[in-house]
């Protein structure tokens, strides 16, 4: 008999699915342990296991997933906002009212669980003494992601002695069902801090904890209550005197958001310390500072493209497995040595190989110009964040960290240059709320084409964006000492297609160019073995930390990037960071078509901005 509301929950969630077993998560070692083997033994849809042990010499206690072909990304159509109004959740969300879309759903989830059983799982999203954190429970059939929820969350009994007879909790119902792509829904219920989502066993759409909750309802949370959930990394620059400053990163997807968060310099004296790469709450601390914490545990990372020239710490992340499984899904698998294999790992295939679906991979098969690939395009890897060597010692700190920068940024071959900060709060605001991001996917035969995707929060904002800006802007009277803000562009090319930043590790050189802005502005070091607490600043000329004013912002001339060292360029510096002002006014005219659907609701504040670079362009 139930006695708590948290009982209460699970009961009439069990009445709805009817499984054959409920069984409670404690999150041990041991239970984890258990639940791996009935996934290495278990037949589920198709040809499939669950899990397939990898090599331990490679990494150890890892393991292959495959999923369904017909499920393998964010079902983005399918993804709805469920707020009372349409009004609320705004044009930038699918919306269906509440009661209908309960009524949709219900229909699909009674039953679904006969024959299987009910995972009942206690976790926290941030540390679990965190005055920031929040208490969930997410109940699932799958296996797979019970796995994965240990290693992106803090599960356990804290989780529910924090929840206690309290009906404060966040809750998420998830079933694989019937994988039919058809009835493949993700609904959520900000008042009620519901999520409720069946039909995909993916990632995005399976994983309520991420994107669902750590985003899209945390968002709305954070509007209500006067705090951020963003779609951000968090990582902590240090220099050369041991001082460190902190810094929040908005990228869209294959843009190098993780790349970034664990960048190994290539500058002497500098490191970069990692504390999350791609979920960031943000409150107004005790100081009156903007503080973040990752509310995840691990991470959740596109496969292809990683390597150890692109992210040597991640490579090493995925080798130094201290503590809970690392779980592969769609990869190919290097049937030589039972490892995982994906594009850009190694240079060439191996001889013998199966691709994501367990097919002996053929090189050279596929649609003309078009390479079949043997992982999945979106294929990934899930792994503890307690195993990256670069971990900052901060990451479980309950507060957070103080941020000194926020830095933006997107994929595009012209129009952006390769660096610039904005004038003040407003402003990087209003520059934020008009990023733009090219396509990468061929699948769309829409490469190059723009996304607006402000903030890199347009998929995943649980309510009306017009409503976000106006709380962003909002910042400047709820804190002080607000961080500078700024714009990073990687992808500038030449008129041939070659890049002009050669990015990746030499993104440092950026890096350090915003600390060396941040010194200027007489902010003091916020952390690190040799803050002082009022370290000076830099010289009013130094050019370091030199800049000029344009019609976007501050940028800086190519004299004022440290370039030793590295062999890079000066020339084609120059021309990555130069503004074209014919392409700005085609992207201010994109611009004001993105901002017309917003209508009243956007603030006259940034249509103020909007209309100033108009005239400066």
């Amino acid at each position: 008999m139930a006695t708590t509301p948290l009982e209460k929950w699970v009961e009439e969630q069990a009445a709805l699915t009817k499984p054959d077993n409920v069984h409670w998560c404690d999150g041990s070692d041991e239970e984890t342990r258990k639940l791996v083997e009935t996934g290495l033994k278990k037949e589920k849809t198709g040809k499939h296991n669950t899990f397939y042990q990898l090599n331990p010499a490679f990494s150890p206690n890892s393991y292959l997933h495959r999923s369904h072909p017909s499920d393998v990304a964010r079902t983005e159509h399918l993804t709805f906002i469920n707020h009372p109004s349409k009004e609320l959740a705004g044009p930038n969300n699918n919306w269906m009212e509440p009661s209908k879309a309960k009524g949709v759903v219900n229909k699909l989830f009674d039953g679904c669980m006969v024959g299987r059983t009910m995972y009942v799982m206690p976790y926290m999203m941030g540390p679990a003494d965190s005055p920031y954190a929040k208490p969930c429970v997410q109940i699932t059939d799958s296996v797979y992601v019970v796995i994965s929820m240990k290693i992106m969350t803090r599960m356990g009994a804290f989780a529910l002695k924090r929840i206690g007879s309290s009906d404060s909790f966040v809750k998420g119902l998830h079933s694989i069902g019937d994988l039919d792509p058809k009835k493949r829904y993700i609904m959520h219920f900000p008042d009620e801090r519901l999520v409720m989502s069946i039909g995909s066993g993916y990632g995005g759409n399976a994983l309520l904890g991420k994107k669902c909750f750590s985003l899209r309802i945390a968002s709305y949370m954070g509007y209500i209550e006067g705090w951020l959930a963003e779609h951000m990394i968090v990582i902590g620059v240090e220099d050369p005197e041991g001082d460190i400053r902190y810094f929040l990163g908005a990228f869209p997807s294959a843009c190098g958001k993780t790349n970034l968060a664990l960048l190994a310099p290539t500058l002497k004296g500098y490191k970069v310390w990692t504390l999350g790469d791609d979920i960031a709450w943000i409150n107004v601390g005790p100081d009156g500072r903007l503080y973040a914490i990752n509310p995840e545990t691990g991470f959740f990372c596109v496969a292809p493209g990683t390597s150890e020239k692109t992210n040597p710490m991640m490579i090493e992340t995925l080798k130094n497995n201290k503590f809970y499984p690392t779980l592969f899904t769609n990869t190919g698998l290097d049937v030589r040595n039972n490892t995982p294999w994906w594009e850009g790992f190694t240079g060439e295939p191996p001889a013998e190989l199966l691709d994501w679906q367990g097919d002996e991979y053929k090189a050279g098969t596929g649609k003309p110009g078009e390479e079949k690939p043997a992982a999945h395009p979106n294929s990934r890897f899930t792994v503890s964040i307690y195993n990256c060597p670069t971990l900052s010692k901060e990451f479980d700190n309950p507060i957070g960290v103080p941020i000194s920068g926020i830095i933006f940024g997107g994929r595009r071959q012209r129009t952006v240059p390769l660096v610039y900060e904005s004038f003040d709060w407003a402003h990087g605001v209003f520059l934020a709320s008009i990023m733009g991001s090219e396509t990468t996917t061929a699948a769309t035969h829409q490469v190059g084409v723009v996304r607006r995707d402000p903030m890199a929060m347009l998929p995943f904002c649980g309510y009306n964006m017009a409503g976000y800006f106006r709380h962003w802007l909002n910042f400047r009277s709820k804190a002080k000492n607000l961080p500078k803000i700024f714009f990073v562009n990687w992808f500038r090319t030449d008129e041939d297609g070659n890049y002009l930043w050669p990015g990746f590790r030499e993104n440092c050189r950026i890096l350090k160019w915003m600390v060396d802005r941040i010194k200027k502005s007489g902010e003091a070091p916020r952390g690190g073995a040799g803050a002082t607490g009022g370290r000076a600043a830099v010289a009013a000329g130094s050019g370091a930390a030199g800049a000029k004013e344009t019609p976007l912002g501050f940028i800086p001339d190519a004299s004022d990037i440290d370039l030793s060292g590295g062999g890079i360029d000066g020339n084609k510096l120059k021309d990555a960071l130069r503004i074209n002002r014919g392409e700005w006014q085609k992207e201010i005219e994109d611009v004001e078509k993105f901002y017309s659907q917003f209508g009243e609701a956007l603030p006259q504040e940034l249509k103020n901005h909007l209309e100033k670079l108009k005239k400066s362009i």
